[in-house]
């Protein structure tokens, strides 16, 4: 048997996690990480160290958060977001203390496990080299009906609360000793919190609708007699697939635990075989999203948005009752009007959405604009900025130990108000700011809330094109932080971003930072195109989403480096930090 250590790693917010290491014998040629079922922990996988027969790789399997030996409350998590970035710091802590970068790194998860693997894969587009998801807990079997809205009600009315685990050990399994430990184990976590449960059906659920945004060589092994998960959702999440190299295994009469069944060893040969395949190809053979805005699946989403449904249709008869609601809600609500007059998607829109403050015609005009204000879209774009702000001090802390000075510019500000309030506020201060906009409206604004937050010393706003590449590549002084927020949602042309972009990189030193946005997902798109208008000549508010692979490419092209990425809970909108490159294209 191979040996192993145990050790720990600060997750995200510093707590820590704990994990098993199987050393390679010799240099190793690559990292795999394994992912565990829901209610167990990295015990229960450390047999596949053994059983996969590969002693030239690194194994890695972790216990999640409040499992296992890791801190936190039993059987919960701030929802399956905060597992996910407890997966994305293991790999980087992965890469920096054990010298494997993901490049490197193939992921073998399960169940729970499997979802907590596609989602991070989904939502933060790493360059993994294999994906290996087993029975993913797509969509639970619960049985009793009705019982998601049941527990989605109770959870509104009781708060969070605890559901055990109905599965017994022997529908997971028909390994005799497998059984039996798992009713003896004693970090067997039986219960789950309804807040982690129902989140995971929602993530699933979003991660199967968009897999096609998935790029990374993966294997789909998928069990016969599964008695806890519904095998449909597997099936769509396959075919949806956008990956190059994709397979799929049907594994007869396979209860749940599929590597954990008594008669594995082919499930297992099936995975050794895969991975010794993707590992020895050069790379991870991912696709170019370059051109995405010119063909696939954002593009034809986004032309059947941008097409209007046949005039009096049901479906126009709607869309026009729905546009009416909102002309009468003008009426009302301070923030719809606002919206109906610059545009849902305007600089004044969205310092109104920043201030989170319901405003209208008496009482029922507050009420209607505090359910404006807290549409998902809106609540995501708030959170946004939380993250902007943590990336941004990062990045000035960054720049500080390194001796440079902060010296900002955000292309496209708006009014300015989150890059004020981060740069300007408090003590750590960036020593220039320069904010920019097309809008004279915003300009006059932002230069206004400058002298409102006594900036003057250290702030200016000035008229500028965006997407001027000579124009921000003679940015002076040059900036090392700058800030690209909102603004490439609402444009679907990447030869434009990449003007952009290359105009940032023009001006910037190596080593500087950018902070970067990003929409790989929305959940009200057909809305959005249908119901809200554009400050652009009052246009239909029609977008092209970008898959963050695409987003990344993008700003890779364009000679940066990624490093960090924050993500709402929801998976709408992105903030990346990159670090320009001394070895960029020209």
């Amino acid at each position: 048997m191979r040996d192993h250590v145990e050790l720990r790693f600060p997750a995200h917010d510093g707590q820590p996690l704990f994990y098993r290491h199987w050393p390679a014998s010799g240099a190793p040629r690559g990292a795999i990480v394994l992912l565990h079922r829901g209610h167990e922990h990295s015990g229960r996988v450390a047999h596949l160290a053994d059983e996969l027969d590969m002693p030239g790789y690194d194994v890695f399997a972790w216990d999640a958060r409040g499992n296992g030996r890791s801190p936190g409350t039993r059987g919960d998590a701030d929802g399956v977001a905060e597992l996910v970035r407890d997966l994305d710091a293991f790999v980087a802590w992965i890469g920096t203390t054990h010298h494997v970068p993901v490049e490197q790194v193939a992921v073998i998860a399960q169940s729970v496990g499997a979802v907590i693997a596609a989602t991070w894969v989904h939502d933060h587009a790493p360059r993994l080299r294999a994906l290996v998801l087993a029975s993913p807990a797509f969509k639970v079997k619960l049985y009793v009906p009705l019982a998601r809205p049941a527990l989605a009600l109770m959870q509104r009315l009781r708060g969070n609360f605890f559901v055990n685990s109905y599965v017994k050990p022997q529908f997971l399994t028909h390994d005799p000793a497998r059984i039996d430990s798992y009713r003896s184990d004693p970090l067997i976590t039986r219960p789950i919190s309804v807040r982690l449960l129902l989140d995971l059906h929602a993530t699933a659920a979003r991660v199967v609708a968009d897999a096609a945004a998935i790029g990374v060589p993966t294997q789909l092994l998928v069990s016969g007699a599964d008695f806890v998960v519904h095998r449909a959702p597997q099936d769509r999440f396959f075919e949806r697939l956008g990956a190059r190299v994709k397979e799929r295994h049907l594994l007869p009469g396979f209860f749940h635990d599929t590597l954990g069944e008594r008669d594995r060893a082919p499930a297992v040969a099936m995975i050794r075989g895969f991975l010794e395949a993707r590992f020895a190809a050069p790379a991870p053979e991912l696709a170019s999203h370059l051109g995405a805005h010119r063909h696939g699946v954002t593009f034809d989403e986004a032309q059947v948005l941008a097409w209007p449904p046949q005039r009096w249709s049901l479906e126009d008869l709607r869309w026009r009752g729905v546009r009416a609601g909102l002309r009468l809600g003008g009426r009302l609500s301070a923030g719809i009007r606002l919206g109906l007059d610059t545009g849902f998607d305007s600089g004044s829109t969205l310092d109104y959405i920043y201030e989170d403050s319901a405003r209208g015609r008496g009482p029922l005009g507050r009420m209607v604009d505090r359910n404006y204000l807290d549409a998902i879209g809106w609540r995501g774009i708030r959170v946004r900025r939380t993250h902007i702000r943590e990336l941004l001090a990062l990045a000035m802390r960054r720049l500080r130990d390194a001796g440079q000075p902060v010296v900002a510019v955000d292309i496209a500000a708006g009014h300015g108000r989150y890059a004020l309030e981060a740069l300007a506020g408090g003590e750590a201060r960036a020593d220039r700011i320069l904010l920019r906009d097309y809008s004279p409206l915003n300009v006059d604004k932002g230069r206004a809330l400058i002298a409102t937050l006594g900036a003057d010393d250290i702030a200016r706003f000035e008229p500028g094109d965006a997407f001027d590449r000579e124009d921000l590549a003679a940015l002076q002084p040059a900036p090392t932080v700058a800030i690209v927020s909102g603004l490439y949602e609402l444009f679907p042309d990447n030869d434009r971003v990449r003007a952009s972009l290359q105009g940032l990189a023009d001006a910037m030193p190596a080593g500087s930072y950018l902070v970067y946005t990003g929409q790989p997902w929305h959940p009200q798109l057909e809305f959005i195109a249908r119901a809200l208008t554009s400050h652009r000549g009052g246009a239909a508010w029609v977008m092209r989403r970008r898959i963050q692979a695409e987003m990344d490419e993008l700003v890779a092209a364009a000679g940066f480096r990624k490093l960090e990425q924050r993500i709402d809970r929801w998976g709408i909108f992105t903030v990346s930090l990159a670090q320009r490159v001394a070895d960029a294209p020209a």
